[in-house]
């Protein structure tokens, strides 16, 4: 599964990121194969579920690869999410025993402890697991927060493993209309930043004596819904990554600038898309309801430029690649009751707690420039933000290789990242360096 965006990404799926043990999906490999691994190196290796019945390795340094199943009990990694093969071998042994050759290095399943649960939020039942390290010692616990998508967390969220194995608890659950969760799909970000506080309570709970911090870690549109529901419960930190501090008009807009920018397009060029991408966004933001005669007009106006098939951000490109009554009729299946003109900066504002906010350079889903100049605004007000910035990742926080036509395929997580997040949950610090991660933090952090 590739690395998913912050609004709509994952819903085109409707046009066309963690299982327990014993938890698979239907056409997926044996239950027994999905677990983090220690290696005989000391690396550690996850096994998760992934899609077409291939497996997803991934390294606590970044590295990842897709396993497809051959002769003999033999896998074959592909590179990143390419086709090409890396020439690494995975075999696994009997699931009693839970080894794994990764490689010429054998390894053996983190005997994590894994609870199964229940929580509710506005009388919505939504399904959760809490996954500790192995011991009996406090431990800080991530509460992991989802993003747009529609997948089930508990079966695709692989860091609800991989952190516990480096010693960090997860607590993970299914978004309400997703997965084992009751309730309706929704993009409504104060009714999920209350499902969220209500997990954080839950999580508090679960982990009774073993409870030491506790914070959420959220990806792409949780880095909406994370900072809302930080200020209604206050935990003791919260991870962004790939997230926004601008509102969802703004994040297509700057997406089309920098898409545009990057193709080589002058700006007079790039304000006539940002023109059309208005007025798709409009469409968009009224349920398919209105502004089509303007949606019309640009079409007519700038159909036939060249650099028309090039206007993408992210969402205006679906609506300019359907007629007004394919809109029209499409409109119940999006009906999520998004917030578009939602404005984070006063949530943030409001902040009291440590944030740490991951971004990447190349991000066209969750474009990073004006959200990273307003992170730094508010560490210049003093308030306890650190701001991680890899010039070269894309969303998901992955570097990319780009093909003759333009197109991205993802090779790697951007080194450093992993660890980062852990290292937060730890004790609010980064220690050290992390890849060519740029890192800036608030002038109150600095004084202390």
């Amino acid at each position: 599964m590739l690395p998913m965006n912050c609004f709509v990404r994952y819903c085109f799926a409707l046009c066309a990121l963690f299982a327990a043990p014993s938890i698979v999906r239907a056409g997926d490999a044996p239950d027994c194969h999905i677990g983090s691994y220690r290696l005989a190196d000391g690396n550690l290796v996850d096994i998760a579920p992934s899609d077409d019945d291939t497996l997803r390795w991934r390294q606590f340094d970044g590295a990842t690869g897709a396993l497809h199943q051959g002769a003999n009990g033999i896998w074959k990694s592909t590179y990143g999410w390419t086709d090409r093969a890396d020439g690494i071998a995975v075999s696994f042994s009997a699931c009693s025993k839970g080894q794994i050759s990764f490689g010429s290095v054998s390894g053996q399943r983190i005997a994590l402890g894994v609870e199964e649960a229940t929580f509710k939020s506005h009388g919505t039942a939504l399904a959760a697991r809490l996954v500790m390290p192995p011991g009996k010692e406090q431990v800080p616990i991530v509460v992991l927060l989802h993003g747009a998508e529609h997948d089930s967390a508990l079966t695709d969220y692989f860091l609800q493993r991989m952190l516990p194995a480096e010693g960090v608890g997860a607590f993970v659950y299914d978004k309400r209309g997703t997965g084992k969760s009751g309730g309706h799909y929704t993009q409504d970000y104060s009714l999920l930043a209350d499902d969220a506080v209500a997990a954080l309570r839950k999580a508090r709970e679960l982990a009774g004596a073993r409870l030491g911090r506790i914070g959420y870690q959220a990806g792409s549109q949780g880095g909406w819904v994370a900072p809302i529901a930080a200020n209604r419960v206050s935990p003791d930190f919260v991870i962004v990554c790939f997230g926004l501090a601008i509102n969802v008009i703004d994040e297509d807009q700057e997406g089309v600038e920098l898409q545009m920018r990057e193709k080589g397009y002058p700006p007079e060029v790039i304000a006539r898309a940002l023109e059309v991408a208005s007025a798709a966004e409009a469409v968009f933001e009224s349920d398919f309801k209105s502004g089509f005669p303007k949606l019309d007009e640009m079409r007519a106006k700038y159909g036939s430029a060249p650099w028309y098939k090039d206007v993408h951000g992210d969402y205006a490109f679906f609506v300019l690649q359907h007629s007004d009554a394919e809109l029209r009729a499409r409109a119940p299946e999006f009906d999520w009751h998004t917030p578009f003109h939602y404005d984070p900066m006063p949530t943030l504002r409001a902040n009291e707690v440590p944030q740490l906010w991951i971004l990447g350079g190349k991000d066209y889903e969750s474009p990073s420039a004006e959200t990273s100049r307003r992170i730094k605004s508010l560490m210049g007000d003093g308030l306890p933000f650190t701001l991680a910035y890899y010039p070269g990742a894309e969303h998901g926080m992955t570097l990319f290789e780009t093909g003759a036509d333009g197109s991205r395929i993802s090779t790697r997580y951007t080194s450093g990242y992993f660890r980062m997040i852990r290292d937060f949950a730890r004790d609010g610090k980064l220690h050290g360096s992390y890849g060519d991660a740029e890192v800036t933090t608030s002038s109150l952090r600095n004084r202390d």
